[in-house]
């Protein structure tokens, strides 16, 4: 478990090293006996090692002969004891972009998808000794959480129409869930996950193309019924207001006549050529 120190400041005893420096130096000068300057060379030596500064969101963890001693979170310059093994933790902001890899979704489809998690070290004690190497243990957990993810969702709802959430459009919902995948596999190593997002997504090349038309064959599925439900609503009121303001009488026969002409024209996907009768319409 983390445990923060609190560390002497370093300035004191860099001015009793500078102090021991003098010293020394004068006592060369002065032809003073070696054993003297050799002492002084000996403490500084001891005592350099201990000097320690941190910048900002950064931390040095301390350990003492494999024991781990504490970590020291706060920046400036500081002074430890010089026998401990300092490790450093940046507890910056840090993101990751998970590359494009080949998965395949809830429906067994091979599609393309990628990532981007921005994640943060949280506790410096698991980051440093729970897992060997951190940030390779975020991106191999991070690409499995992704796998994962792909093949609990279905890419869209084409195939499977009951679907509430797709990979492709319920973004903040699937983003939510990786995210909380990511930060489940990455708790053993202290890591907290800002955000996970998924950047780039799209069926695989093999099918790309077919699930194109079929997409195409879809939309023109829907805007012909959107087109035949218009044109029957027309019909019906062109049919309604002839009978109601007596313009001409129609028997069965010629309504069928007309319906079928205007359907035709309304439901067209192209221009029609009308034909203008000039004579009766009794054959």
């Amino acid at each position: 478990m983390e445990k923060i120190l609190k560390p002497s400041s370093g300035w004191t005893m860099l001015t009793l090293v500078l102090l021991m420096t003098v010293v020394g130096i004068a006592m060369l000068i002065l032809r003073e006996p070696i054993p003297g300057a050799v002492l002084l060379a000996i403490a500084f030596g001891f005592i350099t090692p201990g000097f320690i500064a941190i910048e900002p969101n950064s931390t040095r963890v301390l350990t003492l002969f494999g024991s781990y001693m504490g970590t020291l979170n706060e920046s400036g310059f500081f002074f430890v004891n010089p026998f401990y093994t300092k490790k450093k933790i940046s507890i910056r902001a840090d993101t990751l972009d998970v590359p494009q890899i080949k998965v395949n979704d809830k429906q067994g489809n091979p599609i393309l998808i990628g990532a981007v998690v921005m994640y943060r070290v949280k506790d410096t004690f698991k980051a440093a000794f729970a897992v060997e190497n951190y940030p390779n243990f975020v991106k191999i957990q991070s690409e499995t959480a992704v796998r994962k993810l792909a093949g609990m969702y279905s890419y869209d709802n084409l195939e499977d129409e009951e679907a509430a959430i797709t990979l492709r459009s319920s973004f903040e919902e699937v983003n939510h869930q990786l995210a909380l995948e990511i930060a489940d596999r990455l708790h053993i190593a202290g890591i907290e996950v800002v955000e996970a997002r998924i950047n780039n997504l799209s069926y695989a090349t093999e099918i790309a193309q077919a699930m194109l038309q079929r997409q195409q064959a879809s939309a023109i599925v829907s805007a012909r019924s959107k087109i035949v439900e218009g044109a029957v609503g027309m019909v019906e009121m062109a049919l309604e207001m002839l009978s109601h303001k007596k313009i001409i009488e129609l028997d069965e026969e010629k309504k069928a006549a007309m319906v079928s002409n205007l359907l035709v024209v309304l439901c067209g996907d192209r221009n029609v050529s009308p034909v203008v009768n000039t004579g009766t319409l009794h054959p």
